[in-house]
Formats: structure tokens, sequence, C-alpha cells
């Protein structure tokens, strides 16, 4: 009988260390999975046509993330830049509690900016040197971005393009909120290219549904094109969060 009770109390410690050792596996598992986040969304528009977008980021500290993302430009006018596709990294930085600033520095395949869309896609078209901006709060949304895409080979012409935009808006209810976008695409060099000019210039209004867990969310921007001889822009996404 005592022997059994000492098996039974062995079994006992045995499954209790178990038991700790397994909830302290799950626990640090689950507190590396907080620590990523990735967020994929479907956009559209006029100019790049259809364009599957994704970020992520893995937190390093309290207040600093490593951060990565990427553009399959390949769909629509995309198509005939040779796929173009843009992968890159960075970091994000909380400079406080509502607003972030994320440097990234971004490599493309296609031909866009290798060879002004005159030969095959290849592999280092160009890089890009990019920032990001976003603020939040319980009652505004914001996000300021540029980027600067210059070329990295020369098959033959090459482009080089300056892209930014800003939007600012007010969260009217919990899955509701609206405000306005700016957004600016610049041909800003290259080497049969004199002098700069605009590609265009979008102003006009968005509105945007979201989930309250921040899951799932939709905007539709719209607008006028302010330069001459253009006439509406329209931008729609819907978005992810993981």
């Amino acid at each position: 009988m005592k022997h059994f009770n000492h098996l039974k109390r062995l079994a006992l410690a045995t499954i209790s260390c178990l038991a700790l050792v397994f909830s302290a596996q799950e626990a640090q598992a689950q507190e590396e999975e907080n620590k990523f986040s990735m967020n994929v969304t479907l956009n559209s528009d006029q100019f790049f046509g259809f364009y599957p977008f994704f970020s992520g980021g893995y937190s390093v500290s309290d207040k600093m993330d490593f951060t990565f993302y990427g553009i399959l430009w390949s769909g629509g006018t995309g198509g005939g830049w040779g796929n173009w596709t843009e992968f890159g990294m960075g970091v994000s930085f909380q400079a406080s509690e509502s607003i972030s600033i994320t440097p990234q520095i971004g490599f493309l395949g296609g031909n866009l900016l290798s060879s002004a869309t005159a030969g095959p896609g290849i592999m280092g078209d160009g890089i890009v040197p990019n920032l990001t901006v976003g603020l939040s709060t319980e009652s505004l949304e914001g996000e300021f971005y540029l980027g600067y895409y210059a070329p990295l080979r020369e098959e033959g012409s090459t482009l080089a393009y300056t892209h930014y935009w800003l939007n600012a808006g007010y969260k009217a209810l919990d899955f509701l909120s609206f405000g306005a976008h700016w957004e600016h695409l610049i041909l800003s060099g290259g080497s049969d290219v004199e002098e700069s000019s605009d590609v265009y210039q979008w102003v006009g209004p968005y509105l945007q549904f979201s989930n309250p867990n921040g899951s799932t969310w939709a905007r539709f921007a719209f607008g006028s094109d302010v330069l001459e001889g253009n006439d509406s822009f329209y931008k729609l996404t819907v978005g992810m969060g993981f």
C-alpha cells in the first residue's frame, strides 16, 4: 500500500511538472504570437489598376518594431511593367501614444524604372526609400507617405518617380470615419527626362467602414485630378488585420 501511495504521489508530481512546462511553453508561444502583426489590403485605382499590399511587424521593444512590406503591382496597368513587384523592410518607432514613424527601403523587380517599360522585367529594377507617419487617436486618424522610386539598373531609358500622399479623418462612430485624401505622383527624372512633371494630383473625400476591433475595414476615396486634361479619380481599398 505504501509503495502504491508513493507511486501515486510520484505520478501526480510528474503530471504537475509537465502541466507547468506545457503552460509555460504555451504562454511563451502566445507572447511571441502577440509580438507579430500583419495587414493585407486589396487596392484598386484608375492609374495603378489592381494591386494587393501587405505589411507586417515584429515587436523588438515597447517602442520599436521590425517591419516588412510588399506590393504586387503586377495587376492592371502594372502588367505592362514586367510584373512590377516591390518588397521592403525597415523599422517602426512609436514617437508618442498616437504617432508612429516608419522608415523603410524597398527593392523592385520589373521594367518600369530600368528600361521605361521597353525591355523584359528584371530583378533590381529600382530602389524605394520611403517614410510613413501614422496618426491614431480616439477621434482622429491620418497617414502621410513619401517614397522616391529610383532606377538601380540601366537597360535603356530610365525613369524616376516621387510619390506621396496625405489623408486625415474623423472617427464619427465606432465603425465609421470620413476625411480627405490628397495624393501626388511626379515623374522626377530619368535618362531622357529634362525636367520633372506631374503624372496626377488627386484631391477628394474618403469614407471608411471598420470593424470596431480593427480586424477589417473598407475605404473608398474619390474626387478630382487637379491637373489640366485629367478628370476624376477613384480609389477603393479593403483591408484585413491578423
